[in-house]
């Protein structure tokens, strides 16, 4: 038998198990080595085929399409550094709990460590980064091997998806010639269980009836609940949820990630305002808690972090449908492993009557307050920062998916994103906390949904700007907010600007970059804002146009630090009065 016809009916087999085990977009970066992967996946007719050439952005793209979409995407390049380029989106899928499906051909054992080029050690090249890695066997075409590729394929595709979801790497040394023979009869449909080759049942976390017991006694003997909501998406998490902390008068501490911010569930006990009021020392000093019951991922909000820290005596509760280990402050006195909608479910069936609600009307007069307050920033005339997410939240249309860049961008969000019932989905790299691939991971997720905006400052802009590329290929329309500064606004509330002698050269780094022509060059439109009047009219023009449209937003640093400090001081000693007068 050729060597044609085992590599053909070799990855015929993969490629048919991959669209049998859910998967269907596949974004590939041109390469030689991987050609005859390439050329098979292209060849199917059911999956959806992304190239692009820069194996970094593609993979980040992946990502976003993969976070979307809630399904594994795969991802595959050539031998070399090629595979290299695909770590840093690996590492954000990972942590962030993305499935990733990472293909990447390579040298045959023979042309390994002997100075061949484009021959890199990449066994376990991504480290612990990965669910799973396996170094594939050889092409070859006997019964054995093709249940073999489908098996390995199949196990891939579920290692992937099973929570906590991530990413797994197969790694397959290829030997030349490397073309493989498409026009051969049932390319697709071998004889060997066309329906494919193994079953795997995905399953939840769940609570036994003791557990639940135990838990609902537990919860009787606690009157100042909390429950704090970190970056989660499932849809059936926000009703659950809110039936809970109705049946425990409990706050819902709400990250803008949780996806409970916006939506048509119940809000009147969602909290969002606590990263201004908690950096108040009378108001959590009134909020003590002795039950903290968290769910998803660590919120944005440094002051909720601290806050969480200095309550260390009260009993605090994690709720995980992943299995993982999300403990960064080591204060975790219960790990839950459960579904969290079920946990929630489950416990507020049970729970036989409402618990007092003053702990409750506290939370939410001073949540209320808070806001009031906080709305000066819509006072300002100036471009502000802050400002552009309170108008967010009115601007945006119903069902629209908002991308956030992290540093200055997420924490305004979290900020002045306000409860609204728009059903406005945020979505953001927090895995890692990166600022590198996230045009090109919005730009992964707006194949998924639509409208998208993204909103960046302009160094993560810079930093993946060849991302844009997808938007000019494939038609992806994306309206992109760029706040730019001039720099890394964040570090100008980080304490290294207290030492100003090196501060501009090591962390302002001010680029003086006109992005319009870059956008032009990708075809896009370009529009440089001047006023909150020109603002809002850009902004709901954004419906109209198709393709990349980018509005920038000139703001300046200092100016940026000053009114924020000015807002938040102003509000700490409203909050001061209202927790020392009216509370006592």
């Amino acid at each position: 038998m050729s060597h044609q016809e085992s590599l053909t009916s070799y990855l015929a087999a993969f490629v048919a198990e991959l669209v049998q085990s859910g998967i269907r977009d596949v974004v590939v970066s041109p390469g030689s080595r991987s050609t005859p992967m390439a050329m098979v996946i292209a060849q199917h007719p059911e999956i959806r085929l992304h190239i692009h050439v820069d194996e970094r952005s593609a993979a980040f793209f992946a990502l976003g399409i993969a976070k979307a979409s809630g399904k594994p995407a795969a991802i595959l390049c050539t031998s070399g550094t090629a595979a290299a380029n695909y770590y840093p989106a690996i590492v954000e899928a990972y942590y962030s709990r993305v499935p990733l499906v990472v293909l990447t051909a390579d040298r045959p054992h023979e042309l390994r460590d002997v100075g061949a080029p484009q021959a890199i050690d990449q066994i376990h090249l991504y480290g612990k980064h990965v669910k799973w890695f396996i170094e594939m066997a050889p092409p070859e075409n006997s019964e054995e091997m093709l249940r073999y590729v489908r098996s390995v394929c199949a196990r891939a595709a579920a290692t992937a998806l099973t929570s906590p979801a991530g990413p797994v790497h197969l790694n397959f040394p290829f030997r030349e010639p490397l073309v493989p023979d498409l026009k051969k009869k049932n390319l697709f449909h071998h004889e060997e269980r066309q329906e494919g080759y193994v079953t795997i049942q995905q399953s939840e976390y769940t609570l036994q009836n003791h557990q639940l017991e135990r838990l609902k006694n537990d919860l009787n003997q606690y009157q100042k609940i909390i429950i704090v909501c970190g970056s989660i998406d499932d849809e059936k998490f926000p009703e659950a949820v809110t039936s809970f902390a109705e049946k425990l008068q409990a706050p819902i501490v709400a990250d803008p990630l949780s996806q409970l911010r916006s939506g048509e569930h119940r809000l009147e006990n969602i909290i969002d305002t606590y990263d201004t009021f908690l950096r108040n020392d009378d108001a959590k000093k009134a909020l003590k808690p002795d039950l903290i019951i968290r769910f998803g991922a660590m919120p944005v909000s440094k002051a909720l972090t601290i806050y969480m820290k200095e309550n260390k005596h009260a009993e605090q509760w994690v709720v995980d449908s992943g299995g993982g280990w999300r403990d960064p402050s080591l204060l975790t006195t219960s790990m839950i492993y459960c579904n969290e909608a079920l946990f929630c479910s489950a416990l507020t069936a049970v729970i036989e009557d409402e618990k007092s609600s003053d702990f409750l009307s506290k939370w939410k007069e001073l949540n209320s307050f808070t806001r009031e307050h906080l709305m000066k920033i819509k006072e300002s005339s100036s471009l502000s920062e802050g400002k552009i997410f309170y108008e967010l939240v009115e601007l945006l249309p119903e069902g629209a998916t908002l991308f956030v860049g992290n540093s200055m961008p997420i924490r305004d969000l979290d900020t002045f994103f306000y409860n609204n019932p728009k059903s406005i989905r945020i979505m953001a790299n927090r895995g890692a906390n990166g600022i590198d691939g996230t045009i090109s991971t919005a730009l992964g997720a707006a194949v998924v949904h639509q409208p998208l905006y993204l909103v960046l400052g302009d160094l993560t802009f810079f930093h993946d700007l060849n991302g844009l590329i997808m938007s000019k290929l494939y038609e992806l329309n994306i309206n992109i907010i760029v706040i730019n500064n001039n720099g890394g606004g964040i570090f100008s509330f980080l304490p290294q600007a207290n030492y100003p002698d090196h501060f501009e050269k090591l962390f302002g780094t001010p680029l003086d970059l006109q992005f319009e022509h870059a956008i032009r060059m990708y075809n896009g439109q370009y529009d440089l804002i001047k006023d909150w009047t020109h603002f809002s009219s850009s902004l709901e023009g954004c419906s109209s146009f198709q393709g990349l449209n980018v509005l920038e937003v000139t703001t300046n640093r200092d100016e940026n630090l000053k009114e924020h400090r000015t807002l938040w001081d102003f509000v700490s000693q409203e909050i001061s009065q209202l927790v020392n007068g009216e509370w006592r």
